[in-house]
C-alpha cells in the first residue's frame, strides 16, 4: 500500500486517481500513525515552499518523512514535493527543507544570459533527457511531460539528477538517490510516460514489501 501525505498543499485527487487507474492500493492521511502502515510514501505539493515546510514541521510530518526515508521506505516527491526533499529554498526567504538530498531551490531568472526574457513560470510540456539509469525510469521514453513551476533545483550532486529538461537552464526533472525519488513535473498529468513512472515507483514499493 502507498501512503499519500496530506498536508493541505497537494493535488491529492489527481495522484490518487492515477494510482486507482494502475490498480494500486493507497491511503490518504495527515496522520503519521496511519501513514506508517504504508510500504511507500508519495509527497505531492503545489504552492509555497515556506508554507509547506511550516505545515510539515508543525504537524510532525517532516520528522516522520525523514525517519521513514532513513529507514528505507521508498519516497516519491512530486513538483513542490520534490523540491522539499532538498536542503533549502530561497522562495519567500531562505527556508530549510527536508534535507534528504543535496541542493538548493532557486527561482528562474526570467532573463537569459543574452538578455532575452522568457516566461516564468515554466508551464506546459517539455522533453526529458535521461542521464542515469534507475528503476524509476525502466522502460520510460524520453518524451514530453507536464511542468508547472517557478522555482527549480540547483545541485552539485550530479549523481542525484536522473533526467533533466531544458528551460533556459538545465532543470532537474527526475531525481533519485537510494530510496528517495522526485519528479519536478506532474507524472499524473503526463500521459503514458508519467503513468509508467508511477507504475515503476509502485513496483519499487512492492519489491520492498517482498523483502
Amino acid at each position: 500500500m502507498i501512503g499519500i501525505i496530506d498536508y493541505g498543499m497537494g493535488n491529492l485527487y489527481s495522484v490518487s486517481k492515477a494510482l486507482e487507474r494502475l490498480n494500486y492500493e493507497y491511503l490518504i492521511s495527515d496522520d503519521p500513525r496511519q501513514l506508517k502502515k504504508a510500504k511507500g510514501l508519495i509527497l505531492p505539493g503545489v504552492g509555497s515552499f515556506k508554507d509547506a515546510m511550516r505545515i510539515l514541521n508543525e504537524t510532525g510530518l517532516s520528522e516522520f518523512i525523514r525517519t521513514a526515508a532513513t529507514e528505507g521506505t521508498p519516497l516519491l516527491g512530486i513538483c513542490l514535493g520534490m523540491q522539499l526533499l532538498f536542503e533549502e529554498s530561497e522562495e519567500n526567504g531562505l527556508t530549510q527543507g527536508l534535507r534528504l538530498l543535496n541542493g538548493r531551490v532557486v527561482r528562474f531568472r526570467g532573463v537569459s544570459a543574452n538578455g532575452e526574457k522568457y516566461k516564468v513560470p515554466h508551464m506546459g510540456w517539455n522533453r526529458l533527457s535521461f542521464h542515469r539509469s534507475s528503476p524509476l525510469l525502466d522502460n520510460v521514453e524520453q518524451g514530453h511531460v507536464y511542468f508547472v513551476h517557478s522555482y527549480y533545483v540547483q545541485t552539485n550532486d550530479h549523481d542525484v539528477v536522473l533526467a533533466s529538461s531544458e528551460y533556459d537552464v538545465d532543470v532537474p526533472a527526475v531525481v533519485g538517490k537510494g530510496n528517495v525519488f522526485g519528479t519536478q513535473f506532474h507524472p499524473e498529468k503526463s500521459g503514458a510516460i508519467g503513468m509508467r513512472i508511477l507504475q515503476n515507483y509502485a513496483s519499487i514499493v512492492e519489491g520492498r514489501g517482498n523483502e
